[in-house]
């Protein structure tokens, strides 16, 4: 079998694991990024195998420059989303925030209260 074979290249920003949702970046990020072993990266994932993540990061490992790019573009993408969420939420995140704040306010009332 072929490297590429384990991967379905939908574009140019989105290879994923062959017969799964899985991107490429997603494994990749957490054995770059999070130094995290082939063993540990595969129990994170229900639908895929310890074989697919070896093909992933030796496709990494013979392509570094042009996957390297790739998962750059992606982490800057994520972080443009994040920030685009940022700056206009989602009545849900509005509403989970206002609880946060809510008990938070709470909580510093009650420390005040036993401290005092």
């Amino acid at each position: 079998m072929q490297l590429e074979e384990y991967f379905d290249f939908q574009c140019h920003d989105d290879i994923r694991i062959k017969g799964t949702r899985v991107g490429i970046e997603n494994i990749l990020y957490e054995y770059i990024y999070r130094s995290r072993t082939p063993e540990e990266i595969v129990n994170s994932f229900s639908t895929i195998t310890l074989e697919q993540v070896y093909a992933t990061i030796l496709y990494y490992l013979h392509n570094q420059e042009s996957v390297g790019k790739y998962i750059a573009n992606w982490l800057e993408s994520n972080h443009q989303r994040w920030k685009t969420q940022q700056l206009n939420p989602s009545p849900t995140m509005l509403r989970l925030r206002q609880l946060r704040a809510e008990q938070q306010a709470k909580k510093n009332k009650n420390d005040s209260q036993i401290f005092a």
